[in-house]
Parts: structure tokens; sequence; C-alpha cells
């Protein structure tokens, strides 16, 4: 065992944690919403799950300190964008904070979009009204009621598992 009696004492750290999750491969999606102004905001999320059918509900944790939560919780909806595997690009871009963002890829928005479709890179799109918010530490659990899908078949689900992309395996 390399464990001290310390650090056994003192818990794991943040780095201990990020390596733990890091085995963990999750699906790859890019929240969006409209800022109160109408400007699109967004940022690439893999913290997303189910949580009940009925009604359909779903959970993203975000920053508290992200733009991107800001818009949603102004706006009290957003969408989640979840990337094919050929949308590591796209991921990598909405991670990086680059504030043209929006200006290097396609995007469409009809009356009823809760935020931004990121129409080259999803292969499913949800659009959710926020339904409450919790605080956990220094993220927000944002709970969305899915009010419409979009799906475009015959792709993929760009994975991230290891600190690096990758496609869903052919069966």
């Amino acid at each position: 065992m390399t464990d001290s009696l310390a650090e056994r004492a003192a818990g794991p750290t943040s780095t201990d944690f990020r390596g733990l999750m890091a085995e963990f491969p999750t699906g790859v999606a890019v929240l969006t919403a409209f800022g109160p102004a109408g400007r699109p905001h967004g940022m690439t999320c893999s913290s997303v799950c189910s949580v009940t059918l009925s009604p359909p509900t779903l959970l993203v944790c975000v920053w508290r300190g992200s733009p991107t939560l800001a818009a949603i919780v102004a706006g009290s909806r957003f969408a989640v964008n979840l990337l094919h595997d050929r949308a590591s690009q796209t991921a990598r871009l909405f991670a990086s904070g680059d504030p043209d963002r929006f200006s290097r890829v396609r995007w469409d928005a009809g009356p009823e979009a809760a935020g931004p479709h990121l129409a080259d890179d999803a292969l499913a799109v949800a659009h959710c009204a926020v339904a409450r918010t919790e605080p956990v530490g220094d993220h927000v659990v944002v709970f969305g009621e899915v009010r419409r899908i979009v799906r475009q078949p015959g792709r993929d689900p760009l994975l991230y598992g290891q600190r690096r992309f990758a496609a869903w395996p052919a069966g």
C-alpha cells in the first residue's frame, strides 16, 4: 500500500479526483443558451445525466463562474448538443473559452430553440427548460425538463476518457 496515514486522513486531492474521473469514459456535449441580449453562449460539458422519464429530465453540471451558466439561468432554458464522433474539434473549441467560437461553427436556432443547435456537429439536441438549480461546491447542477428533441440518425457519439476523444467502437 502506497498511501500514508496522513494522505488517507486528508482525503483525495482535486488532482486525484480528476484522475479518477478521467478513467470513466463519457459522451461529450456542448451546452448552449442565449444571453439576455440574444448573444449565444456555449461550453463543452461531459457532466450530463438522465434523471427521469416522466417528465423527461436531465441534469448538467456547470462551473459557477461560467458565462454559459449565467445565460442558462437568465433565460431559464438551454440546449444540450450531443456531439458525434467527427466533432472533437468543436468539443475543443467550446472548451477553449474562445470568444468567437460561434463564428467558427455552423449553428441555427428556430423559434422553439432553447439554445443554438450545432447543425454540423450534433447527433442529437435536447431543448430544455430549467426546472431547478442546485449549487454544489464550485458548480451548479442544472435540472432541465426536455421540451423538444432533434435527432440526426446515422452518426455515432463522441466519447471522452483518459483525457482523449474517441469514436464509439464498431460493433
